[in-house]
């Protein structure tokens, strides 16, 4: 992580993201929470957070936007940053059958927790991130309510920002090296602001231009060689761009139509090896068994409520990360849209349409021109963005995300992290799943929107039968 990259301005991309919450269904806010075997020491807590705000700037920069968009917002140093603000402890609450408080301090008490500051809005004048410490669960247990906004990252890039906070032993030997210095900012005038900006323009257009002009040599080159392979090209990646950019304001589904800014929090734990060999008898992968579980699950939930679906729009985040970004902090990830089939009930057959399916949504040819496409959509008014990407997004049914965890045991404050689950924005869907493995297990965490699932319960009960029925197949 000392070797990232961390860039003063937004990505195009990034930007996007932040602009369309205008609408507040199309936030992202990313929630996280870990359980860990005993509570963590406070003082050491807090120094490895205050170490991690000093090796990560983002964790002390706020977002700052510009005169007229004239470009991506910056990223500035936020001169009011306090530590005590982003960190909070509290102690766990459940409720009886009888709906009177007692002191439970269950995964679902934690679960229910996170509901409603997940669905909080970020205070704007800040960094954006929020951890709350809960203490006094079952057994001795705490958890960890980690929430941070999709813009700072993506899940690739926030695990490698845990892992920062981290140990590898319970007790590792005592931190000899002085602490970090702050990292260097200033904070702009309005005037130095815009004339950054400009500047930030004109650098871009040069080097809009250069790619432009050996573009140009080398269509030319190769309309001389191949003629008819570069018209091809050009109509399969004009195709590509408008099936990115295509609208889906209805969803698929006749049943999860409604949209809200209430959510629930659903957690499903599974067998790390067991999905793999899953997935090895489809010649596939850990995500084709668990795009072909979700959609299993989907499927019994439809068949339940005797509302069946041929087919629901999938929404899935594919990392573009490559050898010359891979060190540049941010989000490095390219939204897939696309439908996928219901009606297979064999979860071999299920396994291996969804491994062709994302297949060829991984050679789409958008997905290299994302940052452009994000530009051009930026200089348009809020307004038109906002409702161009809430056109895009709230016809989308669900969405699918891997992320890949901790192999190894790990510790923070002296406590063992003993779960972890990721709970995705929804942004306009019905259904978030994001798998995240630890150690010898994967954590689905499931967020629903109340408006379309408003019994969250037998949707969770329909998953659990789906990945069993593909875990017989280990």
């Amino acid at each position: 992580m000392s070797d990232m990259q961390f860039e003063s301005r937004m990505s195009d991309s990034d930007a996007l993201m932040w602009n369309i919450e205008k609408d507040p269904l199309l936030r992202s806010t990313i929630t996280a929470i870990t359980i860990l075997d005993k509570a963590p020491d406070r003082a050491r807590l807090l120094d490895k957070l205050e170490r991690g705000t000093r090796l990560v700037p983002r964790l002390r920069q706020r977002v700052v936007g510009n005169l007229y968009s004239l470009a991506p917002p910056r990223w500035e140093i936020d001169p009011n940053f306090d530590l005590r603000y982003h960190i909070r402890w509290t102690r766990a609450a459940g409720r009886t059958k009888t709906g009177k408080t007692a002191a439970k301090g269950t995964v679902r008490d934690v679960l229910d927790m996170a509901e409603p500051i997940a669905m909080q809005g970020f205070d704007r004048a800040r960094p954006l991130w929020e951890f709350v410490i809960v203490e006094g669960l079952v057994d001795g247990k705490a958890a960890i309510i980690q929430k941070l906004h999709h813009a700072i990252t993506d899940g690739v890039g926030g695990i490698a920002i845990a892992m920062l906070l981290l140990d590898l032993e319970r007790e590792p030997a005592a931190e000899d090296e002085p602490m970090p210095p702050l990292p260097e900012g200033k904070v702009l005038s309005p005037t130095e602001r815009t004339a950054d900006a400009v500047g930030h323009i004109a650098r871009r257009n040069l080097g809009i231009a250069r790619r432009a002009r050996s573009t140009v040599f080398g269509a030319a080159a190769g309309a001389a060689s191949d003629p008819l392979g570069v018209v091809r090209g050009v109509g399969d990646a004009a195709a590509s761009m408008a099936r990115m950019l295509a609208p889906a304001t209805e969803p698929l589904s006749p049943l999860m139509t409604g949209r809200s800014l209430s959510v629930h929090f659903d957690t499903l734990t599974l067998p790390l090896d067991g999905l793999k060999a899953a997935a090895k008898k489809a010649d596939g992968r850990l995500n084709d068994a668990f795009v072909a579980g979700v959609a299993g699950g989907l499927r019994r939930y439809h068949d339940r409520h005797d509302a069946p679906a041929d087919s629901l729009r999938m929404n899935m985040p594919i990392n573009v990360r490559t050898s010359e970004t891979e060190n540049v902090a941010g989000n490095q990830f390219a939204p897939a849209r696309f439908p996928v089939p219901l009606d297979i009930e064999d979860p071999l057959e299920a396994m291996v349409a969804m491994r062709e399916l994302v297949a060829e949504q991984r050679g789409e040819p958008a997905l290299a021109m994302l940052e452009p496409m994000a530009g051009l959509l930026n200089r348009l008014p809020t307004t038109v963005t906002t409702s161009i990407f809430g056109a895009m997004l709230k016809g989308v049914d669900f969405t699918t995300s891997n992320v890949p965890g901790a192999p190894i045991p790990v510790f923070i404050g002296g406590a063992e992290i003993e779960m972890m689950v990721a709970l995705g924005p929804l942004a306009g869907t019905a259904v978030n799943v994001t798998l995240l493995s630890n150690r010898d297990d994967v954590h689905l965490g499931v967020n629903c929107d109340l408006a379309a699932v408003p019994d969250p319960e037998v949707l969770l009960e329909c998953l659990q039968e789906s990945f069993e029925d593909l875990l017989t197949l280990a």
